[in-house]
């Protein structure tokens, strides 16, 4: 395989990936946390560290709302929930 075709395949799955956490918004980040050590903030991060790499500024806050699909304050106002103690 060659290196552009499995780039392409890795952005196609990171695609997926991200469209499907953005339709779980039962799956609260916690919880993607304690199942697989990272969530959508990480997500976020690693996305603007790879633009930034690239020359391409994009502030943490614009990273969040492509990974969430909209942005963070509303959608944690609408999906996240509240902690039980």
């Amino acid at each position: 395989m060659k290196n552009n075709e499995e780039n392409e395949i890795y952005a196609e799955v990171l695609k997926k990936l991200i469209s499907h956490l953005q339709k779980r918004t039962d799956v609260q980040n916690i919880d993607l946390m304690n199942l697989s050590g990272f969530c959508r903030n990480c997500l976020s991060k690693w996305y603007a560290s790879s633009a930034k790499k690239r020359g391409i500024n994009i502030e943490y806050d614009k990273a969040r709302e492509i990974i969430y699909g909209m942005p963070y304050s509303k959608w944690k106002e609408k999906y996240q929930t509240k902690i039980n103690k």
